[in-house]
């Protein structure tokens, strides 16, 4: 059995921003997770948005942890070197009629404390975003909702607590968590963990483990989200976030350039039963094709590249739920996180944190250290600084992906770095080797032969995604 002050189930952005704002402190800390990798639930199939935070209600947990999140992510960003760009957001109004849904909006939004929020007629929208519809009546600006890369996010908070003392164990799975006189005995698919406190950060299942320990039941809702991902020669059609009115089941179809450069389209909101039905559909992605061009024309779809869907955790209440259970103490939920969760997740992180710290009087490492160096990315470079670092070690000279001109030096980083990739997923989602228009028709057997090279296995056994995801089946090991 292995001990904890704190177990954490889940490493997705929730469970890792806890890990991270935990590991500033004297405590023993582990990451519990079913997948091959940190950022294999909700985290790593979103929009990417920042949200500005005027769709949650007033006084709303999300609300909250929505305008703190966002209010953190410019020094979050800086720290844990990731890429983020503030470049606002727009909610379009196609008629009149519909504009007292609109104020609604600019109005919880003023109450919410968001700053800068302003309602702009049809001809500032078409001046901002000249492929706007030209139904368009009017729209909310929101100048601090931004975008940012969700891997990244998720990988670098999860790299920095691992540098401040924090354990993470892949591969496995939760089981069973029992009470104890004193904590919890979380059993799992690799040996039983024993800990004084336990977060619940486990996005679409969260439900399964509050339900073991507590009378009160909740449930969650596993709800689909589809999307279109278009090449990066789309990625300027529109320079803002672009949203439609919500509606029952959210903020509908939007429009966004990604972090690096491409176009989003997305998602739909179907509510399922699978926990772990992240299949797409013909009749979902026809949905965000169309819907997507009623708020904006000539969009290229042509240019789609490939279409993903992941699953949001829709509690009943549809409210976060970030507390200790009055009847199971030292059981932490962090459940229902839905949208804005990747926006709140530094907030959410804050607030676990700060529960445990007042629980367990925990005291302040003096050797924490908050920042982390991401992977070098040699096309950031001037020519003559390229030369050099080629020079210095020829494989960032030797270019694996061609569409994405990821080279085998960022690939060497992203395996040998702390967590270090095992997969190819676990690459791509480090360096992008494998997003570009091929979808890594090209890389992908030079990624394997790196991949089975460094963790010195057959290239049989190199998988997609971990478990049994192998792509080489019944050739040859020279092959390669």
């Amino acid at each position: 059995m292995s001990d904890y002050d704190v177990v954490i189930i889940g490493g997705g952005v929730s469970g890792c921003a806890a890990a991270r704002e935990l590991s500033r402190y004297k405590v023993k800390v582990c990451v519990l997770e079913k997948e091959e990798d940190v950022c294999c639930g909700t985290s790593k199939a979103n929009s990417g948005i920042v949200h500005a935070g005027y769709d949650a209600a007033e006084g709303s947990l999300k609300a909250e942890m929505n305008l703190r999140g966002n209010e953190l992510m410019d020094s979050l960003a800086k720290d844990l070197d990731i890429p983020f760009t503030r470049n606002g957001s727009l909610v379009i109004c196609l008629s009149r009629d519909d504009m007292p849904k609109l104020k609604e909006l600019y109005e919880r939004g003023v109450a919410n404390g968001v700053k800068g929020l302003k309602i702009l007629n049809r001809e500032e929208v078409l001046k901002k975003e000249p492929n706007i519809s030209e139904d368009v009546y009017a729209a909310l600006y929101a100048p601090t909702g931004g975008i940012i890369c969700p891997f990244e996010l998720n990988i670098a908070l999860a790299e920095n607590a691992s540098a401040n003392g924090v354990e993470f164990h892949f591969c496995t799975e939760v089981t069973d968590i029992k009470k104890q006189e004193k904590g919890y005995e979380v059993v799992t698919s690799q040996g039983v963990y024993s800990a004084k406190y336990v977060v619940n950060a486990a996005g679409v299942y969260a439900d399964r483990f509050h339900n073991m320990v507590s009378e009160k039941k909740i449930h969650i809702t596993p709800r689909r989200g589809e999307y279109c991902l278009l090449d990066q020669c789309a990625g300027a059609h529109v320079r803002s976030t672009i949203f439609a009115l919500p509606g029952k089941f959210g903020k509908g179809i939007l429009v966004a350039p990604t972090a690096h450069g491409n176009l989003l389209l997305g998602p739909t909101a179907i509510d399922i039963q699978d926990k772990e039905g992240t299949n797409t559909t013909r009749e979902g992605l026809d949905q965000v094709l169309g819907k997507a061009g009623l708020n904006v024309k000539n969009i290229p779809v042509r240019q789609v590249i490939t279409s993903f869907a992941g699953l949001r955790a829709h509690e009943d209440k549809g409210e976060f739920i970030i507390e200790e259970l009055a009847d199971a103490p030292g059981f932490i939920d962090c459940a229902g996180i839905e949208s804005p969760g990747l926006t709140s997740c530094p907030a959410v992180g804050e607030r676990i944190a700060g529960i445990l710290r007042e629980q367990m009087g925990l005291c302040e490492k003096e050797d924490f250290v908050s920042t982390r160096k991401g992977i070098l990315k040699p096309a950031t470079l001037s020519w003559e600084e390229r030369a050099a670092l080629i020079r210095e070690n020829p494989a960032y000279g030797n270019i694996i992906c061609r569409c994405e001109m990821i080279s085998e030096g960022e690939i060497l980083d992203a395996i040998r770095r702390p967590l270090g990739a095992r997969s190819l997923d676990g690459v791509k989602r480090r360096t992008r080797a494998g997003m570009g228009r091929c979808q890594a028709g090209f890389c992908s057997p030079r990624t394997m032969e790196i991949l089975a090279r460094e963790w010195k296995t057959d290239v049989r056994e190199v998988t997609k995604s971990g478990g049994n995801s192998c792509l080489a089946v019944g050739i040859n090991k020279d092959a390669f």
